[in-house]
């Protein structure tokens, strides 16, 4: 049995950096702590302990037999008589029973694994929002730092008579909506991080410190589809067929004999009219035995159902397959989708900032067009959470990527 001991082996051990900070450290965390991957995992462990099972013989039968009237032999009469007997099944039937174990085994590792990507990309789907969140506070924290500045010179241009008091105003509404923006956004940060250790199996309140910001996105790497068959619903459906192809070998073995051999010890008391030599001696029966499968029904029927459930695997396969590659194919346009609004974001704000500079020093020097330079700055804002909202959106599908191609952190 081939299983990867080494990716499980980085599955559950401890993370030696406590409540790591990154995405890396959070799924080491998730992958030792979430109760239902512990439960995929000991659905896998029950599993292997099906293998000795099925390879071991069935047990012996003893029997008991008393003579209420005792059988006369020439040596005396028969008391009791003792029977063992094990029985063998066909040639290679055992063989067969372990490898199936054995296989099915593989498919809840399988099960497992497919599970742990699933939460890999869980936490993924939490992680990246959240460090969205925590970016759009630093913009808003920002923007304001921007509108007390605002707020000051158009402050000094109304009191030295260029300006308006309106432009003061309208600094105070963007001032409260920015404000505000911030405010709901501690409390997504709030919840955001309630449901991540939800996931990682801890206490909602669990405190989680994420230093890491928003990595921006590269250029993207070769993606081939057809690194989809490492995903490990494709590996547990093979396991499945191979399952079925054994199971249909198992149904013609148990349709054949099985052998018994065993031994029958009987009791004889002494002969009291008569002395012979070995006069009540117990006597040994070596005895062998043979089933007889007439009812051939049922094996047919056994051989019939292997057949149709390796059919119903192939097929199922196939539908998974293409429903992966339609998965890869989208998500992977998503990503190019995203690095282009990116980019065309980066070339937006450079523009924007370099028109927000000379409209700024021009309000500085005339006291016109202030709404003008806060129209523009509340642009400069949108084009900036656009390009952080884009940058997760490119993550979010990479996530995607990362599971349907079963790639290993």
């Amino acid at each position: 049995m081939k299983f990867t001991f080494l990716s499980l082996t980085f599955c559950l051990m401890l993370s030696i950096s406590g409540f790591s900070q990154t995405l890396e450290g959070l799924l080491m965390i998730a992958a030792e702590n979430n109760p239902g991957l512990k439960g995929k995992y000991k659905a896998f462990e029950a599993a292997l302990e099906k293998i000795p099972q099925a390879q071991s013989l069935n047990d012996p039968n003893l029997s008991f037999g008393y003579f209420i009237s005792p059988v006369e032999t020439r040596l005396g009469p028969q008391r009791l008589r003792l029977s063992l007997t094990q029985m063998f099944p066909w040639f290679g039937t055992l063989r067969t029973k372990g490898e199936v174990a054995t296989v099915l085994a593989e498919v809840k590792y399988q099960e497992f694994l497919n599970a742990r990507n699933g939460l890999y990309y869980e936490i993924s789907a939490v992680y990246y929002p959240l460090l969205e969140t925590m970016e759009l506070m630093e913009i808003e924290k920002e923007n304001l730092q921007i509108l007390e500045t605002y707020k000051s010179i158009a402050t000094s241009t109304f009191e030295n008579g260029k300006g308006s008091m309106t432009d003061v105003l309208r600094v105070d509404i963007m001032n409260t909506t920015s404000q505000t923006s911030l405010d709901v956004l501690y409390k997504k940060v709030y919840a955001a991080k309630a449901r991540l250790n939800a996931i990682l199996g801890r206490e909602p309140d669990s405190p989680i410190e994420i230093d890491e910001k928003l990595p921006l996105p590269k250029d993207l790497h070769p993606l081939y589809y057809d690194a989809i068959k490492y995903n490990p619903l494709l590996e547990s459906m093979d396991l499945k067929i191979q399952a079925a192809e054994l199971n249909q070998k198992l149904a013609v073995k148990n349709g054949l004999p099985q052998l018994g051999v065993g031994i029958d010890y009987v009791t004889i008391g002494e002969r009291k009219d008569l002395l012979i030599v070995e006069n009540g001696k117990n006597t040994l029966m070596p005895t062998l035995s043979m089933s007889l499968p007439l009812f051939r029904k049922k094996y047919r029927a056994a051989e019939k159902e292997a057949l149709l459930l390796s059919e119903s695997y192939q097929a199922e396969k196939q539908d998974i397959s293409h429903r992966l590659q339609g998965s890869f194919y989208r998500y992977k346009v998503e990503m190019e989708i995203q690095l282009e609004l990116i980019d065309s974001f980066d070339r937006q704000i450079k523009t924007s900032k370099q028109t927000l500079d000379l409209l700024y020093s021009a309000y500085a020097n005339s006291g016109e067009n202030f709404e003008e330079v806060l129209r523009l700055q509340q642009q400069l804002l949108e084009y900036n959470k656009m390009k952080v909202k884009a940058s997760v959106a490119y993550h979010l599908a990479e996530a995607q990527i990362n599971y349907l191609t079963a790639k290993s952190y």
